[in-house]
């Protein structure tokens, strides 16, 4: 990577004064992007830039203090420090999931993801409602059957939480690192505190399949009722489409990427 911002450069001496230069950097994949690896004599790490255009609910703060508070857990990565722009944190060595894996380790998934709803809550909840807005808002490109959807659901309400607890709201087989102490969690940006089954609904959009499965798993790991799971997991499953749908539709019109503009395209025709 060519020409690593200043601002970055400098941060890294600030937190190791001693080091003898900044670093070699490699700027990573994604459909946010601004991430990049560097590689330092001693260690290896991660910094996340802010967005160089608003995505709602993004803060690199409120992610630095959201892993603050799970560093004692072994869920994630581990923050190191913050200056506007840049987060940054350790590298977790690793591979990410394929989906075939993320199928196969279900067990392994949900002991992560039980073990993530067991901590203390952030202290930043998450409403869908107001989300929502904020992405119809930012798009140029609104469609009336986007208005209804929406109006439909701020008019009916979000409903009440099963349970709550803290979110990841990204969990996917990219976002899954397999690591010599087992699987954990990256990509926080989107953690906050809000129902459990909100989180049970975006990992069966996850899987893709065997929806019953997972439910069925969860509910007995959080001694739940499976059909009180599967309701309140039908509840969220359309505030959970539309903001999908609404992501890539941001995130196209931002970066006029080719396959975030395939995905937007589809996620509205499957709405």
């Amino acid at each position: 990577m060519h020409n690593p911002d200043p601002h970055l450069i400098q941060m890294l001496k600030h937190s190791w004064p001693t080091a003898q230069a900044a670093g070699h950097f490699f700027a990573l994949p994604g459909l946010s992007g601004g991430s990049v690896r560097v590689e330092q004599a001693d260690r290896t790490l991660l910094a996340r830039r802010a967005p160089a255009q608003p995505i709602p609910f993004v803060d690199r703060q409120r992610e630095y203090r959201v892993l603050r508070k799970m560093r004692g857990a072994a869920l994630g990565p581990a923050p190191l420090a913050w200056r506007a722009p840049w987060l940054l944190q350790t590298w977790l060595p690793g591979d990410t999931l394929t989906p075939t894996q993320f199928t196969a380790q279900r067990a392994a998934v949900l002991t992560l993801v039980r073990k993530l709803h067991q901590q203390p809550l952030t202290g930043y909840r998450l409403h869908l409602g107001p989300l929502l807005l904020q992405y119809w808002q930012l798009c140029k490109g609104r469609h009336w059957r986007w208005q209804r959807q929406l109006g439909r659901l701020l008019a009916q309400g979000e409903p009440p939480p099963l349970r709550l607890a803290p979110l990841h709201m990204d969990i996917h087989p990219g976002n899954l690192i397999a690591t010599a102490d087992g699987l954990r969690l990256i990509d926080w940006e989107y953690a906050a505190d809000g129902d459990i089954a909100l989180e049970v609904a975006a990992l069966c959009a996850a899987a893709d399949g065997d929806r019953a499965g997972w439910i069925g798993e969860y509910a007995q790991r959080a001694n739940l009722s499976p059909t009180q799971l599967a309701q309140q997991v039908r509840r969220w499953q359309p505030w959970l489409r539309l903001l999908m749908a609404s992501w890539y539709q941001l995130r196209a019109e931002q970066t006029q990427d080719a396959l975030l503009q395939q995905l937007a395209q589809a996620s509205w025709h499957d709405l």
